[in-house]
């Protein structure tokens, strides 16, 4: 008997604001929440993003006069939505009229002549270029004569051909929310969504600790991009070419495992099951179902699962721009035009459109097994099954998709079927598309689903794709979808493709529904296919339950009287997480960094042949039997 992964906790940020308790999801469909919900969000981002203040539970406006969350709305909402989801690439990032680069700058002496100039003796190359020649000058310098042609590189400026991302709420900087020296965004980033996933369970993590034992809790987590910015990678590669010394720092903290690491090491304090898996774009998936299969094997009981991103940087934007996957602004322009270009809507899955959009984003979830989550009264937001993952065989392109995602689609709508049944999966799923908004995505990936909704007899199959909202995040961005999908079992509102005016004349969708508005459903949703494809052959589709179809199953496997006893000992649960929100929302998130915090005495530890005692951790290791090769042994 497998044990259920249900989700109990969920969190992060994006380019919507925090994930938690649907925010995120609510700023997406903003239009089509009700008043309540409205205005709490949009307080909630005005306090992110530092346009009021947050003091003794009210709201106040730079003044000091206090503000309703009606006042906010009336006063901020123009300037929120202007400042969230994809924009055009703001300041603090880049500038992407003028990004620094160099110029290679030939230089030749006039006939007769020699260029000459004064320079410190510390400042002169090693060795002296052979058509150089110095001589003493005063205040200690010396005069450089140059002889022959000699090439130089001059700092320049250059307008990027791409101009938009998908950056977190204006205002709002994760490395100001703890002691966060050196380290690198996307790692801040880490620790602030870590923090909000686990707060968001309203479970003492230490309550969670002390019913499993320490090798219990896992934790799959990383980014592909690596850490590319001063603090890491980025700074290691630059720092001999402007002059510089590599730091001690930026080399390990540069590593793509970096985020899994920050995040056992400050935020739980986890000495159980660790791993970065890469699968290009589709990481977080192959993350979760490394998460699914420790869970249901019963090899861990706790699994957190996420990744971090942040690749809004020159080197990355060049890089993928280089390959025509990006939507520029002359693509932009040429598909609306118009000579200005709405950014806003650069981002454009299954519609007319010209490449992705780059994103940042950092999303976790929190995973248990069946059991667990009923004796602690966690609250339950869905159950994730399956990820199937498939490569595409011989290719020509790296980089351009292939018959694995049919694999991958069928496999996981078959799987679904087995659980929920036909009906369920042909009148009650849904799709989180990859929608990465380039023109071959949209023809391929809307082939597929439609290829495989007739084997199954599904007709009107409802499609949607995040990346319309917030970008790309690229190891994040199957996190985007599932978190979202959470928002669309909460709600019952699936987010329409806001973007787009149509749907583009070459996207295959005879069994499928695509729609450009928010679709509010009259039945519950209880499936969500999440479909992703990265770089290499990388293809992964996930199943996700409602909240509705896992407490069904748990019913079912544990009974009436076990679940009723549950559900009310779910209600503290709730109450505790609603607190949290409150306070979140307040500015006061509660970021989770414990260095050089509650460290483990190494020679505290006790080995022994049945089990290994870790101080701190209230129950011992004890070793597991294993019976896998028994049929093989004498």
């Amino acid at each position: 008997m497998s044990r259920l992964p249900v989700i109990v906790g969920f969190g992060g940020y994006n380019a919507a604001g925090r994930s938690s308790f649907h925010h995120g999801f609510r700023r997406m469909v903003i239009e089509s929440m009700d008043p309540q919900a409205r205005q709490e969000t949009l307080a909630g981002l005005a306090v992110m993003m530092k346009l009021v203040k947050a003091e003794g539970g009210r709201y106040l406006a730079e003044d000091g006069t206090p503000l309703s969350p009606e006042d906010i709305e009336r006063r901020y909402a123009e300037r929120i939505f202007a400042s969230t989801l994809v924009r055009r690439i703001e300041p603090q990032y880049l500038d992407p009229d003028a990004v620094h680069w160099h110029k290679v700058l030939e230089l030749s002496p006039a006939e007769g002549q020699t260029l000459t100039f004064k320079a410190s003796p510390k400042q002169l190359p090693e060795p002296l270029p052979a058509n150089w020649s110095i001589a003493p000058a005063e205040d200690g310098e010396v005069l450089v004569s140059i002889h022959e042609r000699c090439e130089f590189k001059v700092d320049s400026y250059r307008a990027l051909t791409v101009k938009s991302a998908g950056q977190l709420p204006t205002g709002f900087e994760p490395g100001e929310l703890y002691n966060s020296r050196f380290h690198p965004r996307g790692l801040q980033m880490s620790v602030v969504a870590a923090t909000d996933a686990i707060r968001s369970t309203g479970i003492d993590w230490k309550t969670i600790v002390d019913n499993v034992q320490p090798d219990e809790i896992a934790v799959f987590s990383g980014s592909i991009m690596s850490q590319l910015d001063d603090n890491g990678f980025g700074g290691l590669m630059q720092s001999r070419l402007k002059g510089h010394r590599v730091s001690a720092k930026q080399l390990p903290l540069g590593f793509n495992s970096m985020p899994t690491d920050f995040i056992n090491a400050y935020v739980l304090g986890s000495v159980g099951m660790t791993g970065s898996i890469t699968g290009a774009c589709a990481t977080f998936l192959y993350n979760l179902q490394k998460g699914i299969d420790v869970i249901t094997s019963g090899q861990a009981r706790v699994v957190i699962v996420g990744n971090s991103e942040a690749p809004i940087l020159p080197e990355c934007i060049e890089g993928y721009s280089a390959m025509g996957a990006l939507a520029t602004e002359e693509g932009l322009r040429l598909i609306e035009g118009r000579d200005d270009v709405d950014f806003r809507r650069a981002s454009r899955p299954f519609g007319e459109n010209c490449g992705f959009t780059l994103a940042e984003s950092s999303q976790y979830v929190v995973l248990m097994d069946d059991e667990l989550a009923l004796r602690l009264g966690a609250d339950i937001h869905g159950a994730v099954t399956d990820v199937f993952i498939n490569a595409d065989g011989f290719k020509k392109s790296i980089s351009a998709p292939g018959p694995g995602n049919y694999l991958t689609v069928a496999k996981a709508v078959a799987s679904a079927v087995q659980i929920v049944g036909l009906d369920t999966v042909r009148h009650a799923s849904f799709v989180h598309a990859h929608g990465s908004s380039t023109p071959a995505n949209r023809v391929t990936e809307s082939e597929i689903l439609d290829r495989v909704a007739s084997a199954f007899g599904i007709d009107g199959w409802p499609v949607t794709a995040v990346k319309a909202y917030v970008g790309h995040s690229l190891a994040t961005a199957s996190a985007d979808q599932l978190i979202s999908a959470l928002g669309t079992f909460k709600y019952g509102i699936l987010p329409g493709i806001k973007t787009i005016d149509k749907v583009a004349d070459d996207v295959h969708q005879q069994r499928l529904s695509i729609s450009n508005r928010d679709m509010r459903q009259d039945k519950p949703l209880e499936v969500c296919f999440i479909n992703s494809k990265g770089f290499g052959g990388n293809n992964a589709s996930g199943v996700v339950l409602s909240p509705r179809i896992a407490e069904k199953m748990l019913r079912k496997r544990h009974g009436q009287a076990a679940f009723a006893a549950y559900v009310e000992k779910r209600e503290q649960t709730r109450a505790t997480a609603r607190a949290y929100d409150q306070r979140a929302l307040q500015g006061d998130l509660e970021i989770i960094y414990n260095f050089g915090q509650d460290l483990i005495d190494e020679h505290a530890i006790e080995v022994s042949a049945e089990q290994v005692t870790v101080p701190g951790f209230s129950q011992p290791l004890v070793y597991k039997k294993d019976a896998r090769f028994s049929d093989m042994l004498d």
